[in-house]
């Protein structure tokens, strides 16, 4: 992931670190995630980017629950698109079992842990494709983004190796 941050970075160059950390919040796979690592990478304060970051990777989510089910539909009817919107598909579905039980702490931790091919992004694709009603789904994947901030702020930040100093 750090290779992908440093580009978009590197694509990003000319922007304050804020829009560039807004921005990489905003994009699958690096998500909040990223932003917050690019953010420490260039200086930002956490108090700042922390609130940029989170709505960074919001605004992607309420057109994700509810667009992406028409779109994909549409995208399944043309011979060159079939194939990457069924691998989609397939991926987030392969996913799906760690939310169908007890969905909305499933999909908040989904969304929360940072692991690869969790995040905001893939909880709103396999919420919608499970058939989530969004006002169910977004509540969770809020929390789950809340989870991931605090969890990528003391990673980022180095505020978890400082914790650990004072319980050594």
């Amino acid at each position: 992931m750090n290779g992908l941050v440093e580009w978009f970075m590197n694509a990003l160059d000319g922007l304050s670190g804020e829009w560039v950390a807004t921005i990489i919040s905003m994009v699958p796979l690096l998500e909040l995630r990223g932003g917050l690592l690019a953010a420490s990478l260039m200086g930002v304060d956490i108090l700042v980017a922390v609130p940029l970051c989170i709505i960074g990777n919001i605004i992607p989510i309420p057109f994700i629950l509810w667009f992406i089910t028409p779109i994909f539909n549409a995208l399944k009817k043309t011979k060159l698109f079939r194939p990457l919107v069924e691998k989609l598909e397939a991926k987030a579905m392969g996913k799906s079992d760690k939310i169908q039980k007890g969905y909305f702490w499933g999909l908040a931790l989904f969304v929360g842990i940072p692991l690869p091919g969790t995040g905001a992004w893939t909880g709103a694709l396999i919420a919608t494709l499970l058939g989530i009603d969004f006002k169910k789904a977004f509540p969770a994947i809020l929390l789950g983004i809340l989870i991931a901030t605090v969890i990528m702020a003391l990673i980022s930040y180095g505020l978890l190796g400082s914790l650990i100093g004072l319980f050594s």
